[in-house]
């Protein structure tokens, strides 16, 4: 069972304590400090939350917060920092419903209390797609429900390319913050949108980011073509894993043992047999039906196999976004996961191949996730025309440059264009958008359509001397 009303219960029943009720903005602002290495002032806190909130409001939520044991204060007035506590039970392990709560508890003792485990493959096998299910049918209704953004005639990655900032950022924050990048969500922003790297980190934080932001511009900008196979897989790999592991090893599976740090678990170590099981992994995955089931099998598999030399964790957080963006859903960001909760998580599959915690995490984050990017959009006010029909609106203009159509010519053109995929409700307003992208021409704005620098300065003349003769 995901988890609902019963992480509040199992959360008093753990510490003893009353149940913290965290309304929106003080659920940020304890993100945010779970964020931070080190403790913050209030002065540090106001400039990083978003929405500019009141001093005096944010300083009633930190006592507040301190008094219920979330925070620890220090220092007096002035000097006061504030951190958030953490702490291996009361704090993070409420989010895991009552039934995972053993494999919890049996993955934190010592390595030495925990049997050896290889990879099982009658456990893979007894999966059957569509038969056999990781999440449970209510739990499935609740996440669609929850994700769904588009309707069936948008074309594949329309709601990705609306909020493909905001996934660009949260997504190579969270996964990198997974796994130990120290870069904070707002110099994670500033990498990503003006590349400017934060001071004192290492190199490889700053290409873990990068290669990150790649491998997402890859899912969305491909997301009509993309399907779940061998080389899907290999590709995201390559492009997360490019700079940060020996060139031979980018984008190919591994030939060597590997080990894996905090666990008892022993992955295949023959080339074959790995090769073969990702075959087997993408081709079971295609077959299933419901996407966040398709999406969690692969997150749970493609971790489980340790395919590659480094990065496997990576590559599965973006497999598993591959049905979400396809199908027009929320994707999952893995927002408000604790890093020591998920690596729990993941060694409770590899060790007992219990999938209920990452359940637990996936179910909750993907909530998370989806009311953040409500407001995202609301703040946004995105132009809904312009994302769905985004590849009619580039086809057509790409043959308006190719034929050096200006003039009526390039109206008639458009509005006939327009009459044969546009529906009638939706027609003003993306001829409109043509317009304005023609009216903004440059060598910038025709990425991926196929146009020579020669053909787009030949039809921009063409049509500055057609206007100026009005």
């Amino acid at each position: 069972m995901a988890v609902s009303i019963v992480k509040l219960a199992v959360y008093r029943q753990i510490t003893g304590r009353p149940v913290v009720k965290l309304n929106e903005k003080k659920a940020a602002l304890l993100t945010l400090l779970q964020q931070e290495p080190s403790p913050l002032s209030l002065g540090a806190i106001l400039k990083k939350l978003p929405g500019e909130p009141k001093e005096r409001t944010v300083r009633r939520w930190l006592d507040e917060m301190a008094q219920e044991g979330l925070l620890e204060k220090r220092g007096h007035k002035r000097t006061t920092t504030y951190q958030r506590i953490e702490q291996t039970r009361d704090i993070h392990e409420y989010c895991f419903a009552q039934e995972s709560l053993p494999a919890i508890d049996y993955v934190q003792k010592p390595l030495y209390e925990r049997t050896p485990t290889a990879y099982n493959s009658e456990w893979f096998e007894s999966y059957q797609p569509n038969s056999t299910f990781y999440l449970p049918e209510e739990t499935r209704a609740q996440l669609y429900k929850a994700g769904t953004r588009a309707t069936n005639n948008d074309p594949a990655g329309t709601y990705a390319h609306q909020i493909f900032n905001r996934l660009l950022i949260d997504l190579s924050y969270n996964s990198s913050r997974l796994e130990g990048n120290t870069y904070s969500l707002l110099d994670t922003e500033r990498l990503i949108l003006s590349g400017t790297s934060a001071k004192g980190k290492l190199n490889e934080e700053n290409v873990m980011i990068l290669n990150h932001k790649e491998a997402i511009r890859y899912l969305v900008e491909n997301a009509p073509r993309l399907t779940i196979n061998y080389q899907t897989v290999c590709t995201i790999h390559y492009l997360l894993a490019d700079g940060l592991v020996e060139p031979h090893y980018a984008g190919k599976l591994r030939d060597h043992w590997v080990k894996i740090t905090g666990s008892t678990y022993i992955p295949y170590d023959n080339p074959k047999k790995i090769a073969v099981q990702l075959e087997k992994i993408t081709e079971k995955a295609s077959a299933i039906t419901d996407v966040f089931e398709q999406s969690i099998f692969l997150l749970i598999h493609i971790s489980y196999l340790q395919a590659f030399s480094d990065a496997n964790k990576r590559t599965a957080r973006l497999s598993a976004n591959i049905p979400l963006i396809i199908q027009n859903l929320v994707p999952l960001s893995f927002n408000d996961i604790n890093r020591n909760n998920y690596i729990s998580a993941m060694i409770a599959i590899y060790e007992l191949q219990d999938v209920r915690p990452l359940v637990d995490l996936f179910f909750l984050s993907y909530m998370r996730t989806c009311a953040m990017y409500d407001s995202t959009m609301k703040a946004i006010g995105v132009d809904e025309t312009r994302i769905r029909y985004r590849q009619q609106r580039r086809t057509i203009i790409r043959e308006i440059i190719e034929k050096t159509l200006v003039g009526p010519h390039m109206a008639l053109f458009i509005e006939t264009e327009s009459q044969k995929t546009i529906p009638p409700t939706d027609r003003d307003k993306f001829i409109k958008n043509i317009h304005e992208d023609l009216d903004q021409m440059d060598l910038s704005r025709v990425a991926g359509m196929g146009l020579t620098p020669q053909q787009v300065a030949i039809w921009c003349e063409a049509y500055r001397k057609e206007r100026e003769s009005k």
